[in-house]
């Protein structure tokens, strides 16, 4: 089972979309931090369903409860479990259709994998609700980056056909990413934001959905963090982005136009400023042969559009051994990328917090 991820900080996830709770155990946190609950309630409601019309009706709280590893208002060093329960299923919109593939879905692969035996409801295993627990995870990891003055921030680059600037890759400062993320749609052009918005809500109108990407930076990471080859800072980054459902490309620095510039244009030029080493331009996204180079870490993850959509599809029926046809019913998200900007955070925040504990131990995080 795949269930399970990282090397110092070590994550497991359980739970379906439609069953009584979701959840994660953490192991490799000490004992002695203090955690701002606050902060990681808010975290949860960034990624919260039911808020607004961009969004499934499905109203969940996303409220957790912390099971063990947590005493006193200090972590305890041991395993921390969190729980997330699930309060507003609606399961009978997939007993009629069980046995009719659902196009875009794992519907087809889940059922061949676990040999009929998983829970299809909802996307069971598969779904994107399981992202919560990955972001309660990550709020907590931001927490403690914070204290290295690490800042994670993301906007949305683009909703279909529509887009905006990118970030700028040499300066972009920690107050300003966490000035967007404040925002309930998280843009830099509050006017392309609201022509994103009615291109969701124009998709949801004729039964349709859209995609988009989301453009995500982390500043004043150190020099020196990762490795070469298989424990990169890209190939780990990328793992766990293409974890979140609906992930289909992610690309570091200026990705795939990097393959149109010249190696006189694409390396980013070093030059020292009082003590620090930085480079004119960050072409390669903040990292180097794996490794960070102390520039902005700049990505971007491309999400592809909802599957489930109320427009009539052509599949099968994997029981009856018959083509078929289905119209998706149930509650459903025009476009998942608003919602998967604090997911695409969280990731990042596992992630760099896994390789910052591999270079200096434990005891900065306490």
């Amino acid at each position: 089972m795949s269930g399970m991820w990282g090397d110092n900080l070590k994550l497991s996830i359980f739970g379906e979309s439609h069953g009584k709770a979701i959840g994660i155990v953490i192991d490799g946190l000490p004992g002695g931090i203090t955690l701002d609950t606050e902060y990681i309630y808010k975290e949860m409601q960034r990624r919260a369903p039911g808020k607004n019309k961009l969004s499934t009706p499905r109203k969940e709280k996303d409220q957790f409860e912390i099971l063990s590893g947590y005493f006193n208002n200090k972590t305890t060093g041991t395993p921390l479990c969190a729980v997330i329960y699930n309060t507003n299923q609606r399961s009978k919109d997939y007993e009629k259709t069980k046995s009719i593939i659902r196009p875009g879905h794992a519907d087809y692969t889940g059922y061949i994998k676990y040999k009929g035996f998983n829970d299809y409801r909802g996307g069971g295993h598969f779904s994107g609700r399981i992202t919560a627990p990955l972001v309660f995870a990550g709020a907590i990891a931001k927490q403690i980056l914070e204290k290295k003055d690490i800042i994670i921030g993301s906007h949305i680059k683009s909703i279909g056909e529509i887009n905006e600037n990118s970030f700028d890759a040499v300066n972009i400062e920690g107050g300003f990413l966490k000035e967007i993320i404040s925002k309930d749609f998280p843009v830099m052009d509050d006017e392309k934001g609201i022509k994103m918005k009615n291109r969701i809500l124009k998709a949801k109108e004729d039964m349709d959905s859209v995609g988009g990407i989301i453009e995500t930076a982390i500043v004043n990471v150190p020099a020196g963090v990762g490795s070469p080859f298989f424990d990169s800072v890209e190939s780990k980054l990328a793992q766990l982005l293409f974890s979140i459902p609906a992930v289909k490309g992610v690309e570091f620095g200026a990705g795939f136009d990097i393959t149109r510039m010249k190696g006189s244009e694409s390396n980013d030029e070093f030059f020292i400023e009082k003590d620090d080493i930085k480079t004119y331009t960050n072409y390669n996204g903040g990292v180097l042969g794996g490794i960070s180079n102390g520039m902005p870490i700049l990505f971007r993850t491309a999400l592809k559009a909802t599957p489930s959509i109320g427009k009539l599809q052509r599949t099968i029926d994997i029981q009856k051994r018959k083509n078929t046809e289905i119209k998706v019913e149930g509650r459903h998200d025009p476009c998942i990328v608003p919602r998967a900007v604090p997911v695409v955070e969280a990731v990042a925040a596992i992630v760099l917090l896994d390789f910052l504990i591999e270079k200096d131990g434990i005891p900065w995080m306490i």
